[in-house]
Formats: structure tokens, sequence, C-alpha cells
């Protein structure tokens, strides 16, 4: 098991230095110059070239990334350009709001399609099948952004059961019940794709286990047949949803940019984005960073789980 472990941790240096290659490419190669943004078109050309060398920014690509890793590997992702701050602080602060939204999501994600999934696979081919089918396909096909606006437009505008955006009431509240109340509508659109896919997987698993031989002989020596599908299918069919919830678990972290900027919802999805806006290379380099840390250790702790559950995983 520490074999294993040790090749997992020794992949994840090489997966975070081709992102920050990626992003740091891709942002400086996009149109836009952050001292122009900064100054405002009235800076005069000067201007703009004393922020620039003032910022780093004249210098050849190269070097301006070998001086950002330097200070990376010291745990100094830089000073954001727009805000002012240390980048590292405010992702930090952010991200937990990011958290709060994909374990919520996740957890939804995971129970939800677990159960229908089961439902559907010990009444194959019945309404309820039919039904999770039709929404497993209208599911995964509906785009985050536009199922939130129609969340949005139906339970905040039309009924007005649920807030529309934010975290927590702008006049007050701030306890339990106010973030519940809010995380409601954000929490149902990211995890609207996820469900579906763990729902069919969970489903495809359990039909196959059913079918086997040992399934078979429990339900000939007259074991109960909600006994036979929770005890024995459930177990073995578990094992391979197991890597999809990990998957799932990472794509949600990354996925959530979308769904915070429709719900205003204060993540490193909305700040990342106001950080594209204004071209802050440092902010945006340290949220995509911070979201890809994330995303790849909540893999390996997948990776671990499945080699636990299985033990023929860890020889691979």
């Amino acid at each position: 098991m520490a074999l294993f472990l040790l090749r997992r941790l020794l992949l994840v240096g090489p997966v975070l230095l081709g992102v920050s290659l990626v992003v740091f490419a891709v942002l400086h190669i996009s149109p836009g110059d952050p001292a122009e943004i900064m100054l405002g078109p009235q800076a005069t050309h000067e201007d703009i070239t004393r922020l620039r060398t003032e910022l780093g920014l004249d210098e050849p690509l190269p070097v301006q990334y070998a001086r950002w890793m330097g200070r990376v590997l010291q745990g100094d992702l830089g000073r954001s350009l727009w805000m002012k701050r240390p980048v590292l602080g405010e992702v930090l602060r952010r991200f937990q709001a990011t958290v709060v939204l994909a374990a919520s999501a996740l957890l939804l994600s995971t129970l939800g399609g677990i159960a229908l999934g089961v439902l559907s696979a010990a009444r194959r081919n019945s309404l309820l099948d039919r039904l999770s089918a039709l929404a497993s396909l209208f599911g995964a096909s509906m785009p985050s952004f536009w199922l939130g606006i129609v969340l949005m437009v139906i339970f905040a505008l039309w009924l007005g059961w649920l807030p529309a955006s934010g975290m927590f009431a702008p006049y007050g509240g701030g306890g339990v019940g106010d973030l519940l109340s809010h995380l409601v509508l954000p929490t149902v659109t990211l995890a609207a794709a996820s469900l579906t896919i763990i729902a069919r997987l969970t489903r495809s698993t359990m039909l196959d286990v059913l079918g086997q031989d040992f399934v078979r002989t429990a339900r000939a020596k007259g074991v109960r047949e909600s006994f036979v599908v929770v005890r024995h299918a459930l177990r073995n069919a578990l094992i391979p949803t197991v890597t999809v919830v990990g998957v799932q678990a990472g794509y949600l972290l990354g996925g959530a940019v979308l769904t915070e900027t429709v719900f205003a919802w204060p993540g490193v999805g909305t700040l990342m984005v106001q950080g594209i806006l204004a071209r802050d290379f440092p902010l945006v380099q340290g949220c995509v960073l911070v979201i890809a840390l994330g995303f790849v250790l909540v893999n390996l702790t997948v990776d671990v789980l499945y080699a636990t559950l299985d033990p023929r995983i860890r020889r691979e």
C-alpha cells in the first residue's frame, strides 16, 4: 500500500507543473494588457511602459514564469494587481465558499444518484426506470448556467421561495438557515449532471450484479428482495461508483465556476472570473493552481480508497 501511495504522490508534481505552464501561457498570449486596464484609457504610453516595468511584464515570458514558480514553491502566489492584496490569502478565503458548494453538490449527487440507480435497477423497465432515464438525459445535456437561470426564475422570481444570489442575505441573518436557503439553488444546479452520471452507472452495475449466481442463490434460499438488493448487490456494485464519485468531486470543484458566476456565490470561481476580466495574472494563476491541487488531492484520496476496497489495484 505504501508503494502504491508513493507512486500516486509522484504524479502530483508533474500534473501541477503542467497546469501551471498551460494557464501561464494562455493568460500571457491572450489579448489585453494588465497595465492598460489598470491605468485606464486616458493613460499615456510612457505611463503604461513604466507600470509594465514595475510589474515585470516587460521581461521575457520564461523569466516571468521562472520567477513566479520560484515564489510558488515558497508558498507565495504573488500579489493581486487588482486588489493589491496577497493572492494566497484571498484565494484560500474564497475557497471555503467553493468547498461548501462543491461538498453540498457532491452529497446530493452521490446520495440521490445511488438511490435513483438502485431503485431503477430493482424495478427494471418500470415507469420509475423510464422516468429516471428521461431525467438523466435532460440532466446530462442541460448546461449548468441555463439550468441555474431557469431555477432562479422559477423559485426566486416567480414563486419567491428561495433567494436568487449570494451566500447570505445582505440585510442581516448570517445563520445556518440563511446559508442553507442560499445554498439550495446553486447546489441543485451544480449537482444535476453528476447525479445523472452516478445514477446511470449505479443502475448499470446493479443490473450486472443482480444477474450473478450468488444473487440468484440468495433469492433461491428465500432471502427478502430488499435484503438481496442492499446487502448483496449494492455492496458489490459500489466499487465502480466510488471511482466515478471521486472524479465528479474534482469536476464539481472546477465546474463551480459557472454556477458561482450565475448565483454570485463568493467562491474561487467568481474570484477567477473577476481576475480574468481585470487581466490579473497572479490572481487567475493562483485560483487555477488551488483548484487543480484540490482536484488532484481528491483523486488521490479516491485512488487510495479504491485500492482499499479492491486490493488487486495495488499490484497494478
